[in-house]
């Protein structure tokens, strides 16, 4: 029998993980490719419903899986490098710790084997352009955001302070009151007032959710503001 290797395998929503389908498809990929290549498949590491952009430190079953390929100095093996992780900055992590220990990575979606100095450099490549597929999502979504916040639509299933819903369900109007108050807030924070003592203010004044103030409420609502500036 050849090289050992580790299987892991990641789903992102509960949907997918309980349904089961897309691990399953991901598991026999990975069997089927050991058994053609004669590589020793030792087992196969599953994270049902973690995102891709988990934070590395708070994967426990890919921890051990790493902790597994380094021990043995065999080879992880996964689907696709978005299935490793969509964090340009733990892909490299993961990268690094695994070639220092004289282990290897492969990946069957693009073909991507560290065995070798041109599937190193292939590998560093498609992490980069991973990153930057992610980064471009995350702008269109903050372009997205900014433009319904610019045409007062509802984004969320929360009316934000300072606003009601309009009979329609989805657009939002001022409501006066509250925007006065808004405005107060604004200036006690330009006099260099803390959230805190903005926030003892306002007591008395009801919130949107019926909370108490806070200086978390208020920060909230002021950087809201911000980002309207700044759309507008």
């Amino acid at each position: 029998m050849g090289m050992e290797a580790i299987g892991v395998i990641r789903v992102s929503t509960s949907l997918q993980a309980s349904e089961g389908a897309s691990l399953e498809a991901q598991a026999r990929k990975i069997a089927a490719y050991c058994e053609a290549n004669g590589l020793n498949l030792i087992r196969t590491y599953q994270e049902a419903g973690v995102s891709g952009l988990t934070k590395l430190s708070e994967r426990i079953t890919l921890n051990e899986a790493l902790d597994e390929v380094c021990r043995r100095k065999c080879a992880m093996i996964v689907f696709s490098l978005s299935r490793l992780s969509r964090s340009l900055r733990d892909s490299m992590a993961i990268l690094d710790r695994i070639q220092k220990a004289g282990a290897e990575l492969i990946s069957l979606s693009e073909k991507i084997d560290t065995t070798c100095a041109s599937g190193k450099l292939v590998t560093n490549m498609m992490m980069l352009l991973q990153n930057f597929e992610v980064e471009q999502l995350k702008e269109r979504v903050c372009s997205s955001m900014s433009y319904l916040r610019r045409s007062n639509k509802r984004i969320s299933r929360f009316t934000p302070f300072g606003y009601d819903l309009a009979p329609d369900g989805e657009n939002l109007i001022e409501n006066p009151s509250e925007r006065s108050v808004i405005e107060r807030m604004k200036t006690m924070r330009a006099s260099g007032h803390s959230l805190w003592a903005i926030a003892r203010a306002l007591e008395g004044i009801p919130t949107k959710t019926g909370a108490k103030w806070s200086a978390t409420v208020v920060r909230g609502i002021l950087n809201r503001e911000s980002k309207l500036a700044l759309a507008a």
